[in-house]
């Protein structure tokens, strides 16, 4: 084992920094407030490489590590977890099931658009009886002819109404259960392609989250993603690594909190004194800092292994879990420290606050994740 960064890592580490501070700090509130999808910095990343960060360069990926690619996610989040999402969803969801899953002329067709971000993606299998219980599914898809024809309706889609193409699971066999379920990709111009409505929420309000909508959407045969009714297990693979970059956006949520705490600590005086002065402020700074590390090496593992091309469903939800939920803790803490002002919108904090309840919810609960954990240690 070897902790240390390469000089490449740092400067990867810098750059997505620097990016963040220079071109999303500026905005975040503004963007929060007016539910603002961030195009011109989502391009920006796009040039920079960060929307086809794990994919090979020859399909204009930047070719990063898992590792690389967590330090980015959590880099992006520490300054907006809205676009640390945005940028997650896009790279691990959409483009990840073409890239794993996709024929070499699909690759060569969508990838290079999506890794530049002259695309944006988006990944539909969550659907209003279908959480959870994804094998729940009720989205179709007939064959006819050298078509499919989908009908349905997909839910909290992340960047739904700013997607140019969609990879959406659809059943084509009700009879065979979870193989039963097959993946498509719909460029979101297709007649039959709709969205619907844009969700009005809590958190993550830069983020776009919307219905995608089916209504006789014909699409051609070559656009059946992976083998008919393998659609629902390719989507578990999804979710393994998918799993890892939403640790790393809770850990880069928890970081931002942290360090905003941190510095309002040296900065707010009670008593006569300095509120960081006090072993109540300083056990709190102990406790979430330590928590971020430990969530951060559980992510880095994930992320190590699935560098190593080793099956990571146990690990991944082992950093999605831990991770999540101490990054709950952490803003919570942070909010705590700053007292009344961590409840008003003038400091980050309450920003944070609203942001990372997601990551225990998206892309499979925490309570999904204890039973994900547990199959694996039962062998089951």
């Amino acid at each position: 084992m070897d902790f240390r960064l390469t000089p490449e890592q740092v400067q990867l580490r810098r750059t997505v920094r620097e990016f963040a501070e220079a071109e999303i700090a500026p905005h975040v509130s503004d963007w929060d407030e007016n539910q603002t999808f961030p195009e011109a910095a989502i391009a920006t990343a796009g040039r920079l490489g960060l929307m086809g960060a794990v994919f090979p360069e020859e399909l204009g990926g930047a070719g990063l590590s898992y590792i690389e690619y967590a330090m980015v996610i959590e880099e992006l989040a520490r300054v907006d977890p809205s676009v640390g999402l945005i940028v997650a969803a896009h790279n691990s969801l959409c483009t990840n099931h073409i890239f794993t899953a996709g024929t070499e002329e699909q690759k060569r067709r969508y990838i290079p658009k999506l890794a530049t971000g002259e695309w944006i993606g988006c990944w539909s299998l969550t659907e209003p009886d279908a959480g959870s219980d994804a094998a729940g599914t009720r989205t179709s898809a007939v064959r006819d002819g050298d078509f499919w024809v989908i009908n349905g309706g997909k839910t909290f889609t992340t960047n739904a109404h700013y997607a140019h193409v969609c990879v959406a699971m659809a059943v084509t066999d009700r009879g065979a259960s979870h193989h039963g379920i097959s993946a498509f990709i719909i460029e979101t111009g297709t007649p039959g392609f709709h969205t619907g409505k844009k969700e009005n929420k809590l958190g993550m309000r830069a983020s776009d989250t919307g219905e995608v909508l089916f209504h006789d959407c014909r699409v051609p045969a070559t656009q059946l993603l992976g083998v008919s009714g393998e659609g629902f297990v390719d989507s578990l693979r999804i979710l393994d690594g998918g799993r890892i970059s939403i640790a790393a956006l809770a850990v880069g949520t928890a970081v931002g909190a942290y360090e905003a705490a941190l510095k309002y600590s040296k900065q707010r005086k009670q008593f006569g004194r300095f509120i960081s002065e006090f072993q109540a402020i300083q056990n709190k700074l102990a406790d979430m800092a330590t928590s971020i590390e430990a969530a951060r090496l559980l992510t880095w593992r994930a992320a190590a292994m699935k560098d190593e091309g080793r099956r990571v469903t146990k690990e991944s939800a082992m950093a999605k879990l831990f991770s999540s939920e101490i990054a709950v803790d952490v803003c919570d803490e942070a909010l705590q420290i700053h007292g009344g002002y961590g409840f008003i919108k003038d400091y980050p904090v309450e920003k944070f606050y609203r942001d990372v309840k997601l990551c225990t919810i998206g892309e499979g609960t925490s309570e999904i994740q204890r039973l994900v954990i547990a199959r694996q240690l039962l062998g089951s």
